[in-house]
């Protein structure tokens, strides 16, 4: 059986949580470390600059430190890091933006290779997720690729599940107008259509 297992992951992230909350930072560490390969993964997919995961996962530690003692346990420390990483990347994303003028964070060129995004119909949709707004991208990450429910995700970007699904919704359309241009098909332009 694997709930007990599910079970022991959550205390142990509530008691380190507790050890944090006390000024503990080897819990801090442990935490850091638990987590920082799972959050690499997930920003990794919208930033290729290993120096910009970096900063948001320790950015995203930092507030984790400074604000352990207010959390509440209404949600599971998970989702709480999570949605921290994700906060955080949203603003990381924003201020990059801000810097590079009018130019797009996904026209930069790609910085490193991940070999796991070798095959074709791996690139193809990736370039599809590319050209998402943010919010999107990272609603779809956390649903399909770390497969976080609908309330998981509400909590962890602090807005309605209704604001969650119309992501999700308006998402997926626009990956049907984008994925057929991509491969070469029939060319629709998703601003025609917004």
């Amino acid at each position: 059986m694997t709930l007990p297992a599910k079970n022991s992951a959550r205390e142990q992230d509530n008691a380190l949580l507790v050890a944090v909350a006390a000024g503990d930072r080897r819990a801090l560490e442990e935490l850091y470390l638990g987590y920082h390969r799972r959050l690499s993964r997930f920003l990794s997919r919208f930033t290729p600059r290993y120096e910009n995961v970096e900063e948001i996962i320790n950015d995203t530690f930092m507030i984790v430190w400074q604000s352990a003692k207010d959390f509440r346990y209404a949600s599971q420390v998970s989702t709480w890091i999570i949605g921290i990483a994700y906060r955080t990347a949203l603003k990381s994303f924003r201020r990059q933006k801000n810097h590079m003028g009018a130019q797009n964070l996904d026209d930069c060129p790609e910085q490193t290779v991940d070999p796991t995004f070798d095959t074709e119909v791996q690139d193809w949709l990736k370039h599809g997720l590319s050209q998402l707004p943010s919010e999107q991208r990272l609603t779809l990450e956390l649903a399909y690729h770390m497969g976080h429910s609908l309330e998981e995700i509400a909590a962890i970007t602090e807005c309605p599940v209704g604001t969650v699904k119309a992501r999700m919704f308006h998402a997926r359309e626009k990956l049907r107008l984008y994925l057929p241009s991509l491969s070469g098909g029939a060319v629709g332009s998703p601003a025609a259509r917004e």
